[in-house]
C-alpha cells in the first residue's frame, strides 16, 4: 500500500491537479454545478406528482399537466441554462464580458442544436400555423453540445478581443453600452460560424458528439457495474491523494451524470415506471447508497471514532458526527487523517466498492427501483434513498444495510489506527511527565 501511496503521489498527484485547474474543465465543472438549484427544485415537481398516496394523488390527478411545466423548463431544457453558466465561467477567466459572452453561446448552441420545425396548419390546443422549437432539444440530450459550443464561442470572442478585431467605443460611454458594440463583430462571426457548419454543411455537432461519447456515458452512467465500480474506486482514489475527487472527475463525469438522472426522470414524468428506467449508476445511485456520511463511506468510521479509546479520535468523532450525518466528511477525511493514510485508506476503497455491488444486486433482484429525483447532498441517506426511488422503503433499508457493512470494513483498521494513536497519546503524556 505504501509502494502505491508514493507511485500515485509522485506520478498521478501533479497531472490530477493540473486536469482539476485547467480553465476549460474548470468552466465545464462550475457552469453545471451553478445549474443544481434549478435541477433539484425541478425534481421536487416530479417527486410531487408521483406522491404514493391515493388521497393526495386523486387531488393532484386535474393539475399534472400545470405541474409539469416547472420541471419542464427546470431539468427539460439544463443544457440551455448550462450554455450560458459554463461560457460566463470561462469569460471570467479571460476577463471578457460575462454577460455578453454567454448570451452569445446561447445564441450558438440554439442555431447549432435547434432546428425550427414550420407548420402550415396549425393544431388545436398546441401550437398555430408558423415556427417553433421542440424544448426536448434544449434537455440532457443536448449537454455535451451546449458545454462545446460555450467553449468554442468563449474562445472566438477571445481570440477577436486580443487580434483588435471589435468596435470601440469613445472614453466616457457607459460600460454596458461599450460592451455591447464589442461584442457586435464577435456576434456576426459567432453567428456565420455556427450557421455555415449546421445548415450550409449539414454537420449536427450533437449527434456527432452523441455518436463519439454514449459508449463512456454507458460504461460509467449507464447500467454496467464495472463502470460503476470504475467510477467509485477513482473518486476515492484522488480523495486519498488530499485531491477532492469529485473535483477531478467532474468536468469528465458530471456531464454523464446529469445527463443519466434526466433521462430518468423524463422517462418517469412519462410514466415509465421506477424499475424501468435507462441508467442504474446515477450520481444519485452512488450518493445515497455509497457515499453514507460522504465519500469513502465515512459516516461509519465517524461513529468508530465517538467510541475509541483514544482522546483525539473521540473527540474527532464527536465533531464529526453532526456533518457525517448530512454528507459532508472533509472534517474525518482531514482530521483522522484518511488523506495519505495507508491504514484507513484501504477500507476508505474497499467499503465503497462492497456496498455499490450490494446495491447493485439489489436492484437486479427488484428489490429496489433505479433513481426518479435529484435531492440536494446534505439529505438524510436513508429519507433521500427513500423518496428518490419513487417511496421505496426497500432503499432505505438498503441503506442501513450498506451502513453496517461499512461499519464492519472500517472496524479491523479502525482498530489498527486506534492502537497507533494510543502509542502516540502515551508517548506524549510520558515526555510531558518526564520535562
Amino acid at each position: 500500500m505504501n509502494a502505491l501511496m508514493t507511485f500515485l503521489e509522485a506520478k498521478i498527484m501533479p497531472y490530477a491537479t493540473r486536469i482539476s485547474g485547467q480553465r476549460h474543465m474548470s468552466a465545464i465543472r462550475h457552469g453545471i454545478i451553478a445549474t443544481l438549484p434549478l435541477t433539484i427544485v425541478g425534481s421536487f415537481f416530479t417527486i410531487l406528482l408521483n406522491i404514493p398516496v391515493p388521497e393526495i394523488a386523486a387531488v393532484i390527478e386535474p393539475y399534472k399537466a400545470m405541474l409539469d411545466i416547472p420541471f419542464r423548463f427546470t431539468v427539460g431544457t439544463m443544457s440551455l441554462y448550462c450554455t450560458f453558466t459554463i461560457a460566463q465561467h470561462l469569460a471570467g477567466t479571460y476577463q471578457l464580458d460575462k454577460v455578453s459572452t454567454g448570451l452569445l453561446a446561447v445564441l450558438a448552441f440554439l442555431i447549432s442544436t435547434v432546428v425550427p420545425v414550420h407548420v402550415t396548419q396549425a393544431v388545436d390546443g398546441v401550437i398555430g400555423s408558423g415556427r417553433y422549437i421542440n424544448i426536448g432539444a434544449l434537455g440532457s440530450s443536448s449537454l455535451f453540445a451546449a458545454i462545446v459550443t460555450s467553449i468554442i464561442t468563449v474562445e472566438i470572442f477571445r481570440y477577436m478581443k486580443a487580434k483588435d478585431w471589435t468596435i470601440k467605443m469613445p472614453d466616457g460611454v457607459p460600460p454596458e453600452v461599450a460592451n455591447s458594440f464589442i461584442a457586435l463583430l464577435p456576434t456576426a462571426v459567432v453567428i456565420l460560424f455556427f450557421w455555415t457548419i449546421r445548415y450550409l454543411l449539414g454537420f449536427d455537432i450533437n449527434g456527432f458528439l452523441t455518436t463519439i461519447l454514449m459508449p463512456l456515458k454507458g460504461l460509467l452512467t449507464g447500467n454496467s457495474l464495472i463502470g460503476g465500480l470504475l467510477t467509485v474506486f477513482l473518486i476515492c482514489i484522488f480523495w486519498v491523494m488530499g485531491i477532492h475527487g469529485p473535483a477531478i472527475l467532474g468536468p469528465i463525469i458530471r456531464p454523464f451524470w446529469d445527463m443519466s438522472i434526466a433521462e430518468n426522470m423524463e422517462a418517469f414524468t412519462n410514466g415509465v415506471p421506477a424499475s424501468q428506467l435507462p441508467n442504474i449508476f446515477t450520481e444519485q445511485f452512488i450518493q445515497w447508497f455509497v457515499w453514507i456520511g460522504g465519500s469513502g463511506a465515512t459516516l461509519a468510521l465517524v461513529v468508530l471514532f465517538m467510541f475509541s479509546k483514544s482522546k483525539y479520535l473521540k473527540q474527532l468523532g464527536k465533531l464529526s458526527i453532526l456533518p457525517g450525518l448530512f454528507n459532508i466528511n472533509e472534517p474525518i477525511i482531514f482530521g483522522a487523517p484518511i488523506v495519505m493514510n495507508p491504514i484507513l485508506a484501504i477500507p476508505f476503497i474497499v467499503a465503497p466498492l462492497v456496498m455499490t455491488t450490494v446495491s447493485y444486486i439489489f436492484l437486479k433482484l427488484n428489490l429496489i427501483p433505479m433513481m426518479v429525483a435529484k435531492l440536494p447532498f446534505t439529505v438524510l441517506s436513508p429519507i433521500a434513498a427513500w423518496i428518490s426511488t419513487d417511496w421505496t422503503i426497500m432503499a432505505a433499508i438498503l441503506v442501513i444495510i450498506n451502513f453496517i457493512i461499512s461499519l464492519l470494513i472500517y472496524y479491523p483498521f479502525f482498530k489498527v489506527f486506534e492502537k497507533q494513536q494510543l502509542e502516540r497519546e502515551l508517548e506524549a503524556i510520558t515526555e510531558t511527565s518526564e520535562q
